[in-house]
């Protein structure tokens, strides 16, 4: 098998989210790329959660709705799930939780398997197993039933035991010989079925796409990373601070979003690199800091994790609701970086560049994530990224430069009006300087001014920056093209939509359109990239196109919309459907 894709599920409070990932690493283990994703409620304990993990012989970052193998904790995930499965699959459950023959049909014993039953009349078999038996035989607890059914699955699907345990060893740090025990009575008392044959290619490591933000922001220069926990953003503050020794990083959890960014721009004014994280709801606190950065030309990454709204709407589900927020926050003009990678390896790059970015240019940077990239698990390759460095240079963007320091050699001026509108930079405490940060309109010293004549020319020296971003901008791809090039029927996606929009392309034949920079807007790359297309259809996770506004501001018009705004991300097999009917 080149291609499948298993669904775990039970109660929250079971270990799906870690029961994934390690049978995604056992995959991995095998030569297949891997893509995961997780559903879970807001509850802590109680509600359904589940996870599906997609491998194939191909680097994937989307998941199909129908699925090959069911992994059942608990009756839920048979009853709620029963229509994802393939006519034909193999569906494990636990036996003493799940009933097989409630709204299903009992398979003739005569099979020889097991406990096997038949769904709906299709050829669906299953296997149960006594997963509450062994837990209390072995002493063991509850959270345990997902190693029993992880060893059965790798029994069933003929993935040796020492791969298994080998990988077991590595993910879990607490009782890993109760693990190993349980793990093998699941093993034992399964049965293969079928062999899923290892692939012959090299084996990638598996990696969130908010673990590479922040590795990318350790890779541009970061410091200090401060947060106030809100999902989807929450994992990079608990990454970060399990790492942070690792890097010498400092890791600050205040008592609210405007503390947090409030002291990061302390940080900067030190002279420190620091990145902040949040939601919407807690960009909506930030909005004022982030003006605050703007007159101030203090630097700050600010990673934004979209989710449904208004307000708290589905606060551990997905969304692109926030493109316009970002573009626009905060009163007042000034200029912005905005970033939306698609993939971990973007993720990883552009975090680094918008860190280097916002020292360079003196602006604040927005990373605009949402949940399906950042808590989506994927098979990481470090090897197709360029070469950045923590002071802005990459093999695309030519010598290593960083932030402009001042040269002491004429009296400091913190606002130094400057062709490129860049100010030199100096760092308290600094005896030969007096270093001011104004959130009033302000001198070329930092001194307060109500001026005419200054407050025009220090506007135009903040907005005149864009100009320049603009030109080194021109040195990267910020607009990508995926798909046949030829095709005159073009996607144009952004963000997490970027894996499931080539995949679908790929299948029907369509072109892609990825803008990643959105501010400021690539004009010139996006126009060559519409070359030969006579049809744009968007594809979004909102309900009102945001992305097609903001091409329209530029004069590019989209002939048709497939927007979904339910938080859950589009189905391979769902787009496609949708595509056909359009093209």
């Amino acid at each position: 098998m080149d291609e499948f894709s298993i669904l775990i599920g039970g109660k929250a409070g079971f270990g799906i989210d870690k029961a994934s990932l390690i049978i995604g690493r056992i995959l991995a283990q095998q030569g297949f790329r891997i893509y995961i994703y997780r559903d879970y409620p807001s509850l802590i304990r109680g509600g359904h959660t589940f996870s599906i993990i997609r491998a194939s012989k191909n680097k994937i970052a989307a998941h199909y709705d129908k699925v090959d193998f069911l992994l059942a904790l608990n009756q839920d995930t048979l009853n709620l799930h029963r229509n994802r499965l393939k006519k034909d699959c193999l569906f494990i459950y636990d036996s003493d939780q799940v009933n097989p023959v409630r709204n299903l049909i009992q398979k003739d014993s005569n099979t020889g398997i097991s406990n096997g039953v038949k769904i709906d009349s299709d050829s669906t078999c299953g296997v149960g197993l006594p997963i509450g038996k062994i837990i209390k035989e072995e002493n063991a607890s509850e959270i345990m039933r997902n190693t029993c059914i992880i060893g059965a699955f790798c029994k069933t699907v003929g993935i040796d035991l020492e791969i298994l345990e080998n990988v077991l060893k590595k993910e879990i740090s607490k009782e890993i010989d109760l693990n190993l025990k349980v793990c093998r009575r699941g093993f034992h008392e399964a049965k293969e079925l079928i062999k899923i044959e290892p692939l012959a290619q090299d084996k990638l490591p598996l990696l969130s796409g908010n673990q590479a933000i922040g590795l990318g922001l350790i890779k541009g220069g970061l410091k200090t990373y401060i947060a106030y926990p809100m999902t989807p953003s929450s994992p990079i503050l608990h990454y970060l601070a399990e790492i942070a020794s690792d890097f010498g990083l400092k890791v600050l959890h205040p008592e609210s979003e405007i503390g947090v960014i409030l002291m990061a721009l302390g940080f900067a004014y030190m002279g420190e690199k620091a990145a902040i994280g949040t939601s919407g709801g807690g960009f909506c606190l930030m909005t004022e800091g982030l003006s605050f950065a703007g007159m101030s030309e203090l630097p700050i990454v600010i990673i934004l994790g979209q989710r449904p709204g208004p307000s708290t709407g589905l606060p551990t589900y997905s969304a692109q609701t926030d493109l316009h927020f970002a573009l626009n926050a905060g009163q007042g003009e000034f200029g912005r970086f905005i970033v939306a990678p698609g993939d971990p390896e973007e993720a990883y790059f552009w975090s680094a560049m918008a860190m280097n970015i916002s020292w360079k240019y003196q602006i604040p940077a927005i990373i605009l994530s949402d949940k399906n990239i950042g808590e989506g698990i994927f098979s990481f390759d470090i090897n197709s990224i360029e070469e950045i460095s923590a002071r802005g240079g990459s093999a695309c963007g030519g010598k290593e430069e960083g932030p402009l320091l001042w040269d002491r050699k004429s009296a400091y001026k913190r606002y130094l009006n400057t062709e490129n509108g860049v100010s030199p930079l100096a760092f308290v405490p600094d005896k030969e300087a007096i270093i001011k940060v104004n959130s009033y309109e302000h001198d070329e010293f930092g001194i307060t001014t109500e001026d005419s004549q200054t407050t025009r020319m220090m506007q135009d020296k903040r907005l005149r920056k864009e100009k320049y971003l603009i030109e080194k901008l021109r040195r990267f791809k910020t607009v990508k093209i995926y798909g046949n090039q030829n095709s005159s029927v073009a996607l144009l996606c952004w963000g997490s939509n970027k894996g499931v929009c080539i995949e679908a392309a790929g299948n029907l034949g369509l072109k892609v359109i990825q803008p990643l920079v959105l501010s400021p807007f690539p004009i010139k790359q996006f126009q060559e990239a519409l070359t030969g297309v006579k049809k744009i259809i968007n594809v979004e996770n909102n309900a009102t196109g945001q992305l097609a506004m903001l091409i329209k501001n530029y004069g590019f018009n989209v002939d048709e919309n497939v927007l979904k705004y339910d938080g859950r991300p589009f189905y391979l097999d769902e787009l496609e459907e949708k595509l056909r009917s359009m093209i």
